[in-house]
């Protein structure tokens, strides 16, 4: 067994469209690697900072969570039904697409900046959390289907005839 502690840059593209970790930040992997039968069992966490934006009032989020992941890493010549198995070459594994997995895995769907974010107006796009407490945000609106019977009872505007 060995224990490793190690720093590494995140590749491109590591997380989802709305947050992920920046291109180039450090990412901290603590590893325990095993040797097993068939090979060498994995384990660590792989520590970094994530950044974003909420989903619902588009606000920046930041955020550092650590991930747990565990993969074992068949020999070479181990022979393997699963095509899609990790392998070792050589003395070296390649942990990319196994942190890759784990991280977009552990990441929220639709991050929000706080559980009760209420969002912005779809009318006039003003975030809900700034307006003040005990007032309304609300939009009068007029369907233009019923444009018609308005007119016909709205009051008479007062016109004088001239004799």
């Amino acid at each position: 067994m060995l224990e490793l502690s190690r720093t590494v840059q995140a590749p491109t593209q590591f997380g989802l469209d709305v947050i992920g970790v920046p291109e180039g930040s450090d990412i901290q992997l603590e590893l325990r690697l095993e040797s097993v039968v068939e090979g060498v069992l994995v384990s660590g966490t792989a520590r970094m900072q994530f950044e974003g934006e909420c989903v619902r009032c588009l606000d920046p989020l930041s955020f550092d969570n650590a991930v747990p992941f565990q993969e074992l890493y068949f020999y070479p010549d181990q022979a393997v039904d699963d095509d899609e198995a990790s392998r070792l070459e050589g003395d070296a594994l390649d942990l990319e697409p196994v942190v890759r997995d784990a991280v977009v895995l552990g990441l929220p769907f639709q991050p929000v900046c706080r559980v009760d974010c209420p969002g912005l107006c779809p009318e006039c796009g003003v975030r809900l959390a700034d307006v003040p407490s005990g007032t309304e945000h609300v939009h009068e609106q007029d369907d233009p289907r019923w444009a018609a019977l308005r007119d016909l009872t709205a009051p008479p505007t007062d016109v004088k005839e001239e004799s």
